[in-house]
């Protein structure tokens, strides 16, 4: 056994995820602590019982109102840290600001780079996050990173159904063709890749289809959905020849309201699997949601941060077999580089 005391600590951001985790752990109870919102909207944190020594992993996913959840995780590790804890892990299934890791077009904040500067100065020894929207946002960290992937929970509700093995996995842009990847490999399914140009924040045009999707079943892969715009494309599979039931596997259920219209607009769509990296409260859950839950994934991952053990059987980095081939390098002749 570690000599190190394991203890489980949670902000308000999504308790009931903390609280499966604890449960799976074999934990009594989440570890004491307050959080205040006070008048004048500034939050005031606490940590109610003893921590010296203690190796501590507080979880906390930055959901809406992320600004909040955010300061509130910023405020908890300085906390931790004066407390003289011996190590304190933040575990943040949904990782803020993820969609801002570069200058996109010149004069703005590389915003995932600020959190992760600001979570690693006021005290966090390690950060462990679920399907990042960028993969090289763990670079900007010099502390231990342990970058999850729900895929294995998101297809554990396909692989064992039959009318999947006639279904095509679809990933929405370039960008997600890596993560789609691997989800085919998982279920042994092809991939199709969709090309978008994004026209603004929320508008989104597809311009190509590349595979075969006629008359298959897709599943559309994804890390999240916030506004939607990935349900318009489910309009475009079905005019290339996709059969009119669509699936769509998406890790953070961000949900804005404008996403839910759509879902309940779109007829096509016949089940959105999320996970449960972010709360869904009781008005935001559409007959067609489908909640899958992280928790024994990252209830694995803590045990194994605090027993010393190994996570790469957890992290699953891609190997050549898991990349689509239009995504392998090309072999260069000798003497050349990349």
């Amino acid at each position: 056994m570690p000599n190190y005391p394991l203890r489980l600590f949670s902000g308000t951001a999504n308790r009931p995820l903390a609280e499966e985790i604890a449960a799976i752990l074999g934990q009594p109870s989440l570890g004491a602590c307050t959080t205040t919102r006070l008048p004048d909207t500034e939050i005031h944190v606490q940590i109610k019982e003893l921590v010296r020594g203690d190796d501590v992993f507080f979880i906390q996913p930055c959901s809406a109102p992320v600004n909040d959840h955010l300061m509130e995780l910023l405020l908890y590790l300085d906390a931790f840290r004066r407390a003289s804890v011996h190590s304190v892990t933040a575990v943040v299934p949904y990782f803020p600001y993820g969609r801002q890791e570069r200058m996109a077009i010149g004069r703005e904040a590389i915003s995932a780079r600020v959190v992760a500067r600001m979570m690693q100065c006021l005290g966090a020894s390690r950060v462990v996050y679920v399907d990042i929207h960028a993969e090289a946002t763990q670079g900007f960290f010099d502390i231990p990173v342990d970058p999850l992937s729900a895929r294995k929970v998101l297809a554990s509700h396909f692989v064992d159904d039959p009318k999947f093995r006639d279904a095509v996995v679809v990933s929405p842009d370039v960008g997600r063709a890596k993560l789609a990847g691997r989800f085919a490999e998982e279920l042994k399914l092809p991939l199709v890749l969709m090309h978008k140009r994004r026209e603004s924040f929320s508008d989104v045009r597809t311009t190509h289809v590349v595979g075969d999707i006629k008359d298959k079943i897709p599943i559309i892969i994804d890390d999240l959905i916030a506004g939607g715009s990935i349900l318009d494309q489910v309009y475009d599979l079905v005019e290339n020849g996709a059969r009119p039931e669509v699936y769509l596997a998406i890790t953070h259920p961000v949900l804005l309201p404008s996403a839910l219209e759509r879902l309940d607009k779109n007829p096509y769509v016949k089940q959105l699997v999320v996970t449960n990296t972010i709360y869904v409260p009781p008005e935001k859950r559409h007959p067609k949601l489908v909640i899958k839950s992280i928790a024994p994934l990252l209830a694995d991952c803590i045990e194994r941060i605090w027993m010393r053990r190994s996570i790469s059987p957890l992290l699953q980095r891609p190997q050549d077999e898991d990349i689509p081939p239009l995504l392998r390098p090309v072999p260069l002749p000798p003497g050349e580089s990349q």
